[in-house]
């Protein structure tokens, strides 16, 4: 089982994708599209303060019929955030994000952001982890 520290030593991308929150919802959701992304953090200077994603996007612009243009990202991001250290697990993280139903991860450092974990880079490392053990597991049989 792989810790925080190590999925963010796999990561090819360590930009951190991050927006202001004055920044117009229509502003984050370019960047978003941009970077090919579902969530991008909410900083102001290098504090978190939110986190801005696709379902905030969803649920609060769309549905209450208000204007990704005429919206600020500090109305409707998740103010909350809910994150995790380097010292945490895959195993950990992926209870997290199923428990609060979630699909990013801020990680968190001595009060400083040093990565995002997606539900993605979890799945990835899960489908690693097993291919891992399969192919020792088959190596045993045919040695035996």
């Amino acid at each position: 089982m792989l810790t925080v520290k190590q999925l963010l030593e796999q990561k090819t991308h360590h930009e951190i994708a991050r927006i202001g929150p004055d920044a117009t919802v229509f502003q984050a959701l370019q960047l978003m599209a941009e970077l090919d992304i579902g969530a991008v953090l909410v900083m102001e200077d290098d504090e978190l303060v939110g986190i801005f994603s696709e379902r905030d996007y969803a649920r609060r612009i769309v549905l209450q019929g208000r204007t990704s243009a005429g919206t600020h990202v500090r109305d409707i991001m998740t103010s909350r955030v809910v994150y995790v250290t380097p010292q945490n697990t895959s195993d950990q993280c992926m209870a997290l994000m199923t428990d609060k139903h979630i699909r990013h991860l801020p990680v968190m450092e001595s009060g400083t952001v040093v990565g995002v974990l997606s539900i993605g880079d979890l799945v990835r490392s899960t489908i690693d982890e097993q291919k891992f053990v399969i192919d020792q597991l088959v190596n045993y049989i045919q040695m035996a």
